[in-house]
């Protein structure tokens, strides 16, 4: 009785050895690559400049689109009333203070004037001025110093 047990684990223990072969070529075959991502395209919309470019879907009578664009570029400002009121910093990493406002070369602000907001970028800092550019124009505000 004892031999027929241990011969009955045995050829169990045999199949599940055999299938398991058979099975391990299968699972260790190369997968298939994947193919190659789709390219997904991007909608593009261009804002027309008249009603016969096009016209806004959701308020079709809507005459916003068509207004001028130049209320989209920044507003150039008069930088007269701008105050270069200190230089500091290090030698590599001077900073400037324009109408109370800290900037570094690189850095971007709008500031309050007298006569709106005014967007300026720090181009270079010198020693006694510094070169900021305001809708595409570059000026040189200089340090006054009192005598």
């Amino acid at each position: 009785m004892n031999w027929c047990v241990n011969s009955s684990k045995s050829a169990v223990a045999a199949w599940l050895l055999a299938g398991f072969v058979m099975v391990l070529p299968v699972a260790a075959a190369p997968v298939a690559k994947p193919a190659a991502p789709e390219v997904v395209s991007r909608s593009v919309f261009v804002i027309p400049t008249n009603p016969k470019d096009g016209r806004d879907p959701f308020f079709p009578n809507s005459t916003r689109p068509y207004e001028t664009v130049s209320a989209a570029l920044p507003h150039a400002g008069d930088v007269s009333s701008l105050v270069l009121k200190g230089i500091s910093g290090t030698p590599e990493r001077r900073l400037v203070i324009i109408n109370n406002h800290t900037f570094g070369v690189g850095d971007e602000q709008d500031l309050a004037t007298p006569q709106g907001r005014i967007h300026i970028r720090c181009v270079e800092i010198k020693d006694s001025s510094v070169v900021i550019e305001s809708a595409g124009q570059r000026h040189e505000l200089k340090y006054a110093t009192n005598p």
